[in-house]
């Protein structure tokens, strides 16, 4: 572990506070000097110099030995938030933690150039890459490459576009998954493009995947297959689960479509995103909360397994992010978002035993059904979505200002910082390696000490982006220095636990095989692999943490669930919703905003004018009702009108 970031800060602290203050109760030397008591005799001054000479000495051997037992007692503990508690009494230079990110990416990704580079998968201890097909996809190139922008690493970046240009085709046989190639490579590519000043490299090669991409929205639905081969462009079922397509997966394209046809004008990549979402929301799902399988043939949910992890999880950050995206002027997705969070709040919520940790659990056989107490790592990105949703992207105090902040929002800030916390612990309570398991379960049994367990087959770390993705949206959003120390205690653990050295002194990062224990000989037990998504969302994320000039404000750009940003735009008469809910009047109440204290009622930002279809359900409800077909004509108006707003 490098000492550098914690030392230098405690060394400065503690010298200018012992400038400032007495080092004791008793009076400065300077009154001792004048006091009435001071000694007579001609020695006096010899013997107090010798005194003090004795009692420096005695002082600086006292501090020396504090210092050696603290080094060698907290610096090997993987707290090293301790470390600033105890001796950093000033603020942590930022800067230089964010400098150990950069220098992280860059000796990791120089590794990589060297022994694999232009493969799609490295292997770190081995030294040796390879292509996932016949030829490469750019999966490490083109996932990486705007965190290198970021950074701003100009030669590494400039070596990398000239391998897409020379050297990226997506034209061969193969089939690639729908849901990864669209998140990584094409939005990869489409952020490049925004963050190089619109270099036409970047969206000249998005636009040929795109089109590779196209043919597997041509299922009877418009629900996407799960795979397509890039020559034919033909979609191709999954040969597994009954041919259904992943649910997050077939609703985790629509930032990309969207911001790609921004680009280009082509309208059609925006009427494709639109149809899934239009299909999925058609299923009417309880409570907002969706099985993790839909089958593209009938558009409806296929299964009852309902989990924010896995096959689940960037549907509902994909509701939120679209209406941001679109600059909050599509309150659609605000409302389906809010259902769902809604129902994870009623549904999927508990707290461990003993430390009463807020957790997110699974449903297995749906609503009604057995409560399971497992949560993956990747659940963590829902506390940072909380964060986002509550604020629109706002810092915590701006938000509160706004006549849309509620209870209601602030409660979902709360549960966004307590779910964070929790991911926090996953590593902070793991012990040797301070890193989190890919899954943990957790105890709800009154009798356990321990707030979650571990299973065997779980205890793999894959060097995952989704807590340091929360650390930073609720740093940026709230100023707390915490979720700093927290995700730099994180970062050391990275360093110490999954940094591999070769013979030449050259370094890679390799996930873990199990984070609960090391090998005989104290070293980590790796797995020889390093995925495309340290660099592209987890040291990305590391880094923003710890930027002080708000680069890619939240109120500027949407992250896609790879971690590529994408600036907001606004819609058009083109590039808008087509569609609108049917809105069931059971679970209205749930989806719309609270009024705030004071009895105003909060308005959802750049509602649309309503349309015939609207006016034609109003006539509809109207006939409908008895007791309203009783009413005289102005009454009949009234209640119109009424019926109206409620649907705006």
């Amino acid at each position: 572990m490098s000492l550098n970031f914690g030392i230098s800060n405690i060394s400065k602290g503690n010298h200018d506070s012992y400038k400032d203050k007495p080092v004791s109760k008793s009076l400065p030397l300077y009154y001792k000097d004048k006091s009435p008591f001071h000694p007579r005799n001609p020695h006096s001054k010899r013997k107090q110099k010798v005194f003090m000479l004795l009692k420096g000495f005695i002082y600086s051997l006292g501090l020396y030995i504090v210092y050696y037992l603290a080094r060698n007692h907290l610096f090997s503990s993987s707290d090293s938030s301790h470390v600033f508690q105890i001796f950093n009494s000033g603020t942590p230079s930022w800067k230089t933690a964010q400098s150990e990110v950069r220098q992280a990416m860059l000796e990791s990704w120089h590794s990589y150039e060297k022994y694999a580079w232009g493969y799609d998968v490295y292997h770190p201890i081995k030294e040796q890459g390879e292509n996932m097909g016949p030829q490469p996809l750019g999966w490490m190139i083109v996932d990486s490459i705007d965190t290198l922008m970021i950074m701003d690493c100009k030669e590494e970046v400039e070596r990398a576009r000239k391998w897409i240009k020379d050297d990226l085709d997506y034209k061969f046989d193969y089939a690639v998954n729908t849901f990864e190639t669209t998140i990584r490579m094409l939005g990869g590519l489409l952020s490049a493009f925004h963050l190089s000043g619109n270099d036409d490299v970047y969206l000249d090669k998005a636009v040929g995947l795109a089109n590779s991409l196209h043919g597997v929205y041509d299922s009877a639905t418009g629900i996407p297959y799960s795979s397509v081969n890039l020559k034919s462009g033909v979609g191709i079922k999954n040969h597994m689960d009954g041919g259904a397509s992943s649910t997050a997966e077939a609703a985790t394209v629509q930032l990309e479509l969207k911001y790609l046809a921004k680009l280009t004008g082509e309208v059609n990549w925006w009427e494709k995103a639109e149809k899934v979402m239009q299909v999925l929301e058609a299923n009417k799902p309880q409570d907002g909360l969706v099985p993790i399988y839909v089958n593209p043939d009938t558009g409806k949910y296929q299964g009852n397994l309902i989990r924010l992890g896995s096959r689940g999880d960037s549907y509902y950050e994909y509701l939120l992010k679209q209406y941001l995206q679109t600059s909050e002027e599509e309150p659609l997705y605000y409302d389906l978002y809010r259902e769902s969070v809604e129902g994870v709040k009623n549904r999927l919520v508990r707290k461990s035993f003993p430390n009463e940790l807020t957790f997110i659990g699974e449903l297995d056989k749906g609503i009604g059904g057995p409560f399971s107490p497992k949560m993956d790592h990747l659940v963590c990105f829902y506390g940072g979505l909380l964060a986002v949703g509550a604020t629109n992207g706002l810092s915590l105090d701006e938000a509160k200002q706004q006549k849309w902040w509620n209870e209601e929002r602030a409660s979902d800030f709360k549960f966004g910082e307590e779910l964070t916390y929790t991911c926090y612990k996953m590593y902070h309570d793991v012990a040797p390696t301070g890193l989190s398991p890919e899954i943990v379960v957790f105890n709800e049994d009154t009798t356990k000490e321990h707030d979650f367990k571990i299973k065997p087959l779980d205890r793999h770390n894959l060097q995952r982006p989704e807590t340091v993705e929360s650390l930073f949206y609720l740093y940026r959003l709230t100023g707390d220095a915490k979720y700093r120390r927290w995700g730099y205690e994180i970062f050391q653990n990275f360093v110490k636990y999954t940094k591999v050295v070769n013979k030449h002194g050259e370094v890679s990062f390799a996930s873990l095989s199990d984070v609960t224990s090391l090998n005989s000989d104290g070293s980590p037990k790796y797995k020889d692999n390093t995925e495309s998504f340290w660099f592209a969302e987890t040291l990305k994320y590391l880094y923003l943490l710890f930027d002080d000039e708000n680069k890619l404000p939240l109120t500027e750009y949407v992250f896609n669930t790879e971690a590529h940003p994408f600036p907001k735009f606004h819609t058009n008469d083109h590039l808008k919703t087509g569609w609108r809910r049917k809105i069931d009047e059971s679970v209205k109440p749930k989806i719309r905003e609270k009024p705030v204290k004071g009895g105003a009622k909060p308005q959802i930002p750049q509602a649309q004018p309503v349309d015939d279809s609207i006016e034609k359900e109003v006539e509809s409800a109207l006939k409908e009702n008895p007791k309203l077909a009783k009413d005289d004509k102005e009454g009949k108006k009234k209640k119109l009108n009424e019926l109206v707003k409620e649907m705006e």
